[in-house]
Order: structure tokens, then C-alpha cells, then sequence
């Protein structure tokens, strides 16, 4: 089979970054969608954006680039798509809680027709053609699952924020908070889901699970069939991990440590007393003792000084969180949370509580509070000041700190927008 890959260049806001280079689950997007393809396809062509798709005669799969997908979603869009044996396009119906809640929200990318909304994913048995195509709707098998009980001001659900976790993933990425639900909903969540679903339905499956913690005399969350860990790695005996968790090559987790349900890349340093909850740490990341991250994604490189918090938000790569610094997640006063949708207007999240999202090569002072869904765009350095120690807007570069500084030659400028132009002189 064919793969043919529609380039997006639309820059993802704060990142000024295309979707398919952005990090999901520790991994680059575009590796993502090689990896789920690779049982069904012998070669593939890339096709920039606004150029026509050249006709084939051999079974093609085409999909833009900005889509996020996993292997259970692939397999059961081929299979069935297969078995029509007709152009099809990969379409959601309203009726599917995880779309609905989680994709639609502040997206751009879906185009809607009757009842339907259709995803840039097609399959062709005979190569690309002009026809019309079908619908074809892959159920994501989403289950509720109430994460977290709180007060039910927080929430309207019987005091539960909900999310609708599928088994099988699939949306566009518009929005920093697609990546949020990319790694957490859709990823550590649908992790967990998938492990449940085995445990409940596999016998065999679980025998082996609990055979395995029994010999190595442990409890199953703490057993080698949950945690999984690299070559190389330095943990201290009083560290506490509980899976479903995957540590990389080259880790260190120091005194103290308590790690649930994360995906620790390589050369992850977890200095002493850190908290990671439902967290995606990527390669190269350094925890100083005492930060604490719930639902929370570190691009690589990254760095979250001590004692600092951070909320449901994302970190891009390179970027530096200084030490008593707050991410929150609450509105106070409203139950809306607004953020940047896929045309870079503030839009309802559908979302109770959401932290905020920095940019790549970002540096952040030490003890600043940042209000839900701020965003603080790629190549900006803010400093505590009496006159700004709450961030309450988005920060765009023009805004950064450094502009002022007499040092400011020294942070450069790595990712602009689209269209600017870079100055070198630095």
C-alpha cells in the first residue's frame, strides 16, 4: 500500500511550530503516524501543501500531517475500508462522546457536511480519484471515566470531571490544547483503559500480570508488568512509582520521588522529592527536588525548577520554568475556560480546568502565578516584577522581557512566525 502525506504548514500557537514536529507521548507527531502505518505500507511520497495529488494505480491511505492517530484506530479504519473496497473518508458522528468533547473543541480542521464532520484521512483501493468518497465511521469506543472527585462547584457531573477515554485514537491537532488531550485523554488515560480492558476480558493476561508481581514480590501497579524501565537507569530505593509508567535509557530518579502513570523519556533527570502525576517527561528534561507536575507534558530539553507547580499544561522543548513558579487551572468565577482555537481566536475549551502552555526556548522567572489557558508564545523571557506578578493575558514575543534588558542579544530568536524574518546579527 501507498502512503501519501499532505503537508500542513499552519504553525501551532504558542510554538510557531508546525503540528507533525510538536512532541506527543515523547514522540515527534510525524513519527507517530510512521509508526502506526508501518504493518500496512511499502512506500510513501510527501505532497506539499496546495499541490495536487498525483494519480496511482495501487491502494493508497492519504492523511494531513496534523493528524494525531494510534495503530488500534489505523488497523480498524483499514480493515473496514478493506472490506468496502470503496473510496471512503474517515468521518465522526456527534453521537461519539470522545469526538464531541475532546476533538471538536476549538478545531479548524474537521469539515462538516449534514450530520458529520470529516477528517483529512481517505483510503483509495485503486489510487486517488475525483469521485465522491463515503463516510466511514470508526467507533473510538470511548468510556467515561471520572478521574478526579471534587467540590460540585468544579463540576457539574456529580462532583466528577469527566473525560471520555477511547480506545482507539484519532484527531487534528488545532489548538496547544489538542496536545493536551493527545498525551493525556487520549494517552496516558487511554493506556490505562487499554491495560483495564485486557485485565478484565484476557484471562490469561491477567494470570500473568499477578504471577509476575507475586515473583518478584510486589503489588501489580509496582510489578515490571506496569512499570517498564531502560538500560542505565538510577532510581533510589525510596522512590515510589506506580504504573502504568515507561522510563527511558539513562534516568536518574533521586530520595523521594513519587511517580504515577507517566512516560519518562531518556535522560530524564528527577532530582530529590519531585511529583509526577499523569505526565509525559521527554528526553533530556531536568527536575531540580520538590517540583511537582499533575497532568502535565515537558517537551525535551525542558526544565521545572524547585518547588514550582504545574497544572494541565504544556511545556515546550528548550524552555525553562523558574523555581516557585504556578501554573493554574481553575477559573474562579466562571465554569468557562477560553482558549486559542485553530484560527487563533479565544474559544470555549468545553474544558472545567485548564493550566496554561508555554512555547520552545521560553524562560520564566521564579515565582510567577500564570492564570488558566494562558499561553506565552516561543522565544519569550518573563521576569517576576512588582508590576506584573500574575500573568493574566497571553504574552506574545513583542512583550518579552528580555527587549529591555542590555543582555538581550544574547536569547535568540528561534521560531518565528510564519512569514517573519529572523535577525542574525545577535
Amino acid at each position: 500500500m501507498l502512503k501519501i502525506i499532505l503537508q500542513s504548514t499552519k504553525q501551532i500557537t504558542p510554538f510557531n511550530e508546525p503540528a507533525r514536529d510538536l512532541r506527543i507521548q515523547n514522540k515527534p507527531l510525524w513519527l507517530h503516524q510512521r509508526d502506526a502505518f508501518t504493518p500496512f505500507v511499502r512506500r510513501e511520497m510527501e505532497i506539499p501543501e496546495g499541490e495536487k495529488i498525483p494519480r496511482v494505480k495501487e491502494p493508497s491511505i492519504v492523511y494531513r500531517d496534523n493528524l494525531f492517530f494510534d495503530m488500534q484506530y489505523i488497523e480498524a479504519f483499514l480493515t473496514e475500508a478493506t472490506k468496502q473496497n470503496n473510496p471512503v473518508r474517515a468521518a465522526f458522528s456527534l453521537d461519539d462522546p470522545a469526538f464531541r468533547e475532546h476533538c471538536l473543541p476549538l478545531s479548524s480542521s474537521y469539515t462538516k457536511k449534514d450530520d458529520l464532520y470529516f477528517a483529512d484521512l481517505w483510503y483509495y483501493p485503486n489510487g486517488p480519484v475525483d469521485d465522491e468518497v463515503e463516510p466511514l465511521i470508526i467507533d473510538l469506543q470511548a468510556r467515561e471515566i471520572g478521574y478526579y472527585h471534587v467540590p460540585t462547584y468544579m463540576a457539574t457531573q456529580v462532583g466528577d470531571l469527566i473525560y471520555y477515554v477511547p480506545l482507539r485514537s484519532m484527531m487534528a491537532i488545532d489548538s496547544w490544547v489538542h496536545l493536551f488531550i493527545a498525551d493525556m485523554v487520549f494517552g496516558l488515560f487511554g493506556r490505562g483503559a487499554r491495560f483495564e480492558s485486557r485485565i478484565n476480558n484476557e484471562v490469561i493476561f491477567k494470570l500473568k500480570v499477578v504471577a509476575r508481581a507475586i515473583f518478584e514480590g510486589k503489588q501489580v501497579l509496582d510489578s515490571s508488568a506496569l512499570v517498564t524501565i531502560g538500560k542505565n537507569c538510577i532510581i533510589d530505593p525510596s522512590a515510589i512509582i506506580h504504573g502504568p509508567t515507561s522510563i527511558g535509557d539513562n534516568v536518574t530518579i533521586n530520595a523521594g520521588a513519587v511517580i504515577e502513570n507517566c512516560i519518562i523519556g531518556d535522560n530524564v533527570n528527577i532530582s530529590q522529592g519531585c511529583q509526577l502525576m499523569l505526565s509525559v517527561v521527554c528526553d533530556g528534561t531536568f527536575l531540580p527536588f520538590r517540583a511537582s507536575l499533575f497532568m502535565t507534558t515537558l517537551m525535551d530539553n525542558a526544565m521545572v525548577a524547585q518547588n514550582a507547580c504545574l497544572q494541565m499544561c504544556i511545556i515546550g522543548r528548550n524552555s525553562f520554568v523558574g523555581a516557585g513558579t504556578t501554573f493554574t487551572d481553575f477559573n474562579l468565577l466562571s465554569d468557562q475556560i477560553r482558549a486559542l482555537d485553530g484560527s487563533g481566536k479565544l474559544s470555549d475549551s468545553n474544558r472545567p480546568v485548564l493550566g496554561g502552555c508555554v512555547g520552545h526556548n521560553c524562560r520564566i522567572g521564579s515565582g510567577i502565578i500564570v492564570y488558566p489557558a494562558r499561553t506565552i508564545e516561543s522565544d519569550v523571557v518573563l521576569i517576576a516584577s512588582r508590576d506584573r506578578p500574575v500573568i493574566d493575558k497571553d504574552v506574545t514575543y513583542e512583550e518579552s522581557d528580555h527587549h529591555g534588558l542590555p543582555a538581550k542579544g544574547q536569547h535568540r530568536r528561534l521560531y518565528p512566525r510564519m512569514g517573519e524574518m529572523v535577525d542574525e546579527s545577535w
